[in-house]
């Protein structure tokens, strides 16, 4: 769609530019604002987040020691580590300890997406405003839109509920689940207890601004759907007798 709409913007009838910042205040240019909006809320709410866990360690003659596994978007937590609890490892009894699991894909899947909808909803902003009689002109434009259109509110879809399975696991893995798993807390004379993880209302956010995505899209499908010759062939066979 990206290749067509930089071809429709340099033809020749693109040419008469025509501001009209009235669609704006129409329900087909008032909604991709909402859209844009929506979609920079769903990316900073998920790919902007940052939290650690910490866990209270005692082994030989450290008492108490705080340590932490700092982690954030993509979510590889795999590959976060836990500082040790003195320079000297415990006395050699620990050894690096990790978090689980690789949440990478679903977080990149949600984030592209918001990402790929803001610098649509961008283009189609500057085509509704500038060139909004070409638009009604010729149907191409709106049957691309009408694609583009369903083809998003599919993809808020699956993004949302992909995110929306990985986000629990996220939760379990930085959790006070993780202790039973690190091998370092087994070591005799060694105790660790889980203090604290960073609240992550905000990755719960991120999915409510997921569906809130999804819902709008799809409500925009009708509005586009509007300004296409297919909207108005049904029409004329309604009203035949």
């Amino acid at each position: 769609w990206s290749r067509f709409l930089l071809a429709a913007l340099v033809s020749p009838r693109m040419v008469g530019l025509r501001m009209d910042l009235s669609v704006l205040l129409e329900p087909l240019g008032f909604v991709k604002v909402l859209e844009w909006v929506l979609a920079i809320f769903a990316f900073a709410t998920c790919g902007g987040f940052q939290g650690e866990t910490a866990l209270l360690v005692s082994c030989n003659d450290v008492v108490n020691k705080t340590i932490i596994a700092a982690f954030a978007y993509p979510f590889r937590l795999n590959t976060v580590a836990f500082s040790a609890p003195d320079p000297k490892g415990c006395g050699g009894t620990w050894t690096g300890a990790y978090l689980t699991g690789d949440f990478s894909s679903s977080a990149h899947f949600f984030v592209t997406l918001a990402a790929l909808v803001f610098f649509y909803c961008i283009a189609a902003l500057v085509v509704y405003i500038g060139y909004n009689h070409v638009y009604q002109e010729n149907n191409k434009f709106p049957l691309t839109d009408l694609a583009i259109s369903v083809l998003t509110a599919f993809l808020w879809l699956v993004s949302t509920f992909v995110w929306a399975k990985a986000l629990p696991d996220i939760k379990e893995s930085t959790g006070a689940s993780i202790i039973p798993g690190i091998e370092s807390c087994k070591a005799p004379g060694t105790t660790c207890h889980f203090l604290s993880v960073t609240s992550m209302g905000v990755l719960n956010v991120s999915v409510v601004f997921g569906l809130v995505n999804m819902i709008l899209w799809a409500g925009n499908v009708w509005l586009v759907y509007k300004d296409t010759n297919l909207h108005n062939q049904w029409n004329r066979i309604s009203d035949s007798p």
